[in-house]
């Protein structure tokens, strides 16, 4: 018997942005976000995404572009899917295989501005600096960081499972308390400069699916 083809679900163009991509994508988790597809358990299917800056970041040698981010563009989410068994009863994905687009084999590592995120280590390394990555098979490099050659173990970035309204409720409570949290009693805000310990969602640059 032939292998199976996975069936595509989620296509991806790069060359257009998240919100003019075929199937809509999203930025936000929110239990009224129509699902963009239905599987079912045990079919083996196919789903393209966007980089965490939805495309934002360029194949080049320069970190403006890490450095005027605009970080409430991030996380942009194929999907939502509704997965469900035979019965109709939810059912949980198994991730095959994990690799770049066709045509589109690179990546990159990167180090927010200080003054724009920053980071852990920003008073280490308070400027944006980026390395991008060029995949051979299961391997990587970087011109960026000449002599260095390694096989990769990708991660598939975010994924979840849509809220309830009450979860998101309560995720909601959780995190307004943590903003208005003093800052002074928070070590961690020491490290991260100016960045909000916890930041509540907002209308600016939301992209809702099919919603």
């Amino acid at each position: 018997m032939a292998p199976l083809t996975p069936r595509l679900v989620v296509p991806i163009d790069v060359k257009k942005q998240p919100w003019e991509q075929k199937v809509p994508l999203h930025n936000r988790w929110h239990p009224d976000i129509p699902p963009v597809a239905d599987v079912i358990e045990g079919e083996l299917f196919r789903v393209e995404m966007v980089d965490g800056t939805g495309g934002w970041v360029r194949d080049d040698d320069s970190a403006d572009d890490i450095k005027f981010l605009d970080l409430t563009i991030a996380h942009y989410l194929s999907g939502p899917l509704r997965i469900v068994d035979c019965d109709g009863i939810p059912a949980s994905p198994e991730i095959c295989n994990l690799g770049p687009l066709p045509g589109d084999e690179w990546g990159y590592t990167a180090i927010f501005e200080r003054e724009n995120g920053g980071g852990f280590l920003t008073d280490h390394f308070p400027s944006a600096r980026k390395a991008i990555w060029y995949f051979e098979g299961i391997y990587a490099y970087s011109p960026q960081i000449p002599g260095v050659r390694f096989p990769g173990l990708t991660h598939p970035g975010v994924v979840g499972t849509a809220p309830s309204v009450e979860l998101l409720n309560i995720w909601k409570e959780r995190e307004k308390r943590l903003a208005e949290t003093s800052p002074e009693t928070i070590k961690l805000c020491e490290v991260l400069h100016q960045r909000p310990l916890a930041s509540l969602p907002t209308p600016e640059n939301c992209l809702l699916g099919k919603a």
